[in-house]
């Protein structure tokens, strides 16, 4: 039996289980009980949350919406709620821009929770245009980082005046007052105008939820937070008389509505099955049809509504060719609304299919022809990853940010079933007026004192330039280095070896200068099973000696599989297979016990960071695999004189 009810949050939720964000449709109901009407607000505000990884931002909105009254008090609420995919909350950071609404006195708050790390830069600039305004969010112990400087760049060339939120106040090795001044001396070297420099300063705790505009002030709520982003964020400045217009920003797929396009309205009012077409940024017609469905953000749900409004964030559905940085207008506009370019991708893999002699076998989608289909499908979503296919469509260049966002691609598609092998990553070199352009990054790492020599030796081999060392306090050092995008292929698992896993490592893309020649790249061969089968016990303990293993016994093996890393530099090819020779006679002490170390364990980025230029990581849904591209060893032979006789005629010899 219900014994209380509470019609504010009948409309919010409609079940204690709080769904995915921007997944489930809550459909108008009548009223259970009676009670007083939602009064509506009159005064809308859209603002991004932008910040380095790590800093806080989700936690933050997290707090936002239970103080605004979007939850029972009873209510249980997952931790990051906007983090809603599997492995958004398995590696805890945020990989797609979400909006989400709440309402604060008399005004409607559209906030968008956006990524930190530097791999998803590409959908922090698009979402930046639906925003009038930014919290930007800064660590109080580890101030302004690498993607702090790249998300407030993009929010300062479009003019966006952000608010400053020092989080985590309650570390104890904070230094608020000296990252106030760090966030200033950004600004300016960003080139930040009179407006944009007059930011106002919040010191807050996004996980207890308070906000304060002194730093010893009162630590109750996040009430003060919410109150400076309707003094200080502008209305939407938009033009209702107008047709309507609206930008797709975002693209998703939804069960029940299908193919679902987010963004802002910039002019008029929409109604449902209003007439509508799709233009591209040149003003072309895409499609032509109708608004089957307009959605609205309210809590963590989209909620059906009949008309919008110039200046909202919505969501609508009933388009199946329109995408990503197309305009949605109605018939008489003729115009396409300007869209933000976003910066090209850095990095690429090479994603073939599945030729082992274990293919088929664990996964259903092993065709080119699916593959070629999902990659096109992320493509079209993703405007930071980019698609080219080979002359005969059975091999596919993915082009993306760095090693995570590629990395993500291939999880998520392995999740969904699909096999394939995959390349070693590769930075995307560009030609001008006849120079070898490559792309550089800069990092930012903090580290031990004591460990400060050796990422420095590590860095010089990878050509990388120093720029700042500095003690940054409690007995840590920050380096600053430009290092080249293909020196770092692999380097962040090196990294936390070599700093026994205290040292934090960041990067973002910086410029494309000038080639800095050769790099060494892996020093030691790999160990290369002879044999198909299962590898046992036995053979695993004699190999021992000859590296490191990267399989555990049992585990199911074929030729040319790399099964560990040679203590050498040449390759070796080893048989797993041989078990010992049972006899009727025993020998005293023959029988020992086995004692195997255990395998190095890899994640899948760090797999497709570790292999060289003539192997392939296999992908499957249950299996990562290392393999050799040629399984057999003759064929591995020709290849490498092949190689060796194009080099020779490269150099003119």
């Amino acid at each position: 039996m219900i014994t209380a009810c509470n019609p504010v949050h009948i409309r919010f939720y409609g079940a204690v289980n709080v769904p995915a964000p921007s997944v489930q449709i809550v459909p108008d109901a009548p009223k259970l009980f009676p009670g007083p009407e939602i009064r509506m607000p009159t005064q809308l505000r859209n603002i991004a949350i932008i910040a380095h990884v790590d800093h806080g931002k989700t936690t933050l909105i997290d707090s936002i919406m239970k103080q605004t009254g979007l939850f029972r008090d009873n209510q249980k609420i997952a931790e990051r709620l906007m983090d809603s995919g599997d492995l958004e909350k398995e590696r805890g950071i945020t990989i797609l821009a979400k909006p989400t609404s709440v309402v604060w006195k008399d005004a409607r708050v559209n906030i968008i929770d956006t990524p930190g790390h530097a791999d998803f830069g590409g959908e922090v600039e698009r979402v930046l245009g639906m925003a009038d305004g930014v919290i930007l969010l800064t660590d109080a112990a580890e101030g302004p980082m690498p993607q702090t400087k790249f998300v407030l760049g993009k929010a300062l060339k479009q003019g966006l005046r952000p608010i400053v939120v020092i989080n985590k106040i309650d570390r104890p090795d904070g230094r608020p007052d000296a990252v106030v001044d760090e966030v200033f001396d950004l600004f300016v070297s960003l080139d930040a105008d009179d407006d944009q420099l007059d930011f106002p300063i919040l010191y807050a705790s996004g996980r207890d939820g308070w906000a304060a505009e002194e730093l010893d002030g009162p630590r109750d709520n996040l009430h003060p937070l919410l109150d400076r982003v309707l003094a200080h964020v502008p209305a939407p400045q938009v033009e209702p008389d107008k047709p309507f217009a609206m930008l797709a920003t975002l693209l998703d797929s939804d069960p029940f509505l299908g193919r679902c396009l987010t963004g802002r309205v910039m002019q008029g009012t929409a109604r449902v099955n209003s007439p509508v077409k799709a233009i591209n940024l040149d003003a072309s017609q895409i499609e032509v049809g109708r608004l089957t469905k307009l959605l609205r953000f309210e809590g963590t749900q989209r909620v059906p509504v009949d008309e919008v409004q110039a200046g909202d964030l919505i969501c609508i559905a009933g388009l199946a060719k329109a995408s990503v940085a197309d305009t949605i207008c109605d018939p008489q506009v003729s115009d396409a609304l300007h869209s933000t370019p976003v910066d090209p991708p850095t990095m690429s893999v090479t994603i073939t299919v599945n030729d082992s002699p274990f293919a088929g076998k664990e996964g259903k989608k092993v065709t080119s022809t699916m593959i070629r289909e999902r990659l096109l499908a992320e493509a079209e979503t993703n405007v930071a990853i980019t698609f080219t296919e080979s002359a005969g469509k059975d091999a596919f260049e993915i082009g993306g940010r760095g090693e995570l966002q590629l990395g993500v691609l291939v999880e998520t598609m392995r999740r969904e079933g699909f096999e394939m092998t995959v390349s070693r990553p590769r930075v995307l070199v560009r030609r001008e007026a006849g120079r070898r352009l490559e792309p550089i990054e800069e990092v930012t790492i903090d580290v031990d004192e004591d460990y400060a020599s050796t990422v420095v030796d590590a860095m010089n081999r990878r050509k990388a330039e120093m720029q700042d060392m500095r003690s940054s306090g409690a007995g840590k050092t920050r380096l600053v280095f430009f290092a080249p995008s293909r020196g770092l292929i692999g380097y962040p698992s090196r990294f936390l070896t070599d700093t026994r896993g205290t040292g934090v490592l960041n990067r973002v893309f910086h410029s494309y200068a000038e080639y800095k020649g050769d790099i060494p790249g892996r020093r030691n061969g790999a160990l290369i099973a002879s044999e198909t089968g299962t590898a046992v016990a036995y053979a695993l303990f004699n190999l021992q000696d000859r590296g490191i293993m990267f399989i555990d016994p049992q585990t199911a093996v074929y030729q040319g599989m790399i099964v560990g890393e040679h203590s050498r530099e040449n390759d070796l090819e080893i048989n797993v297979l041989k078990g010992k020779k049972l006899t009727n006679v025993r020998a005293a002490g023959t029988d020992e016990a086995v004692t195997l170390t255990p395998p190095r364990r890899m994640s899948l980025e760090d797999m497709m960071a570790y292999i060289d230029s003539d192997e392939l990581l296999e992908v499957t849904p249950k299996s990562l695999r290392l393999r050799k591209r040629y399984l057999l060893d003759h064929e591995r032979k020709k290849f490498r004189r092949q190689i060796e006789a194009e080099e020779l005629a490269a150099s003119g010899a």
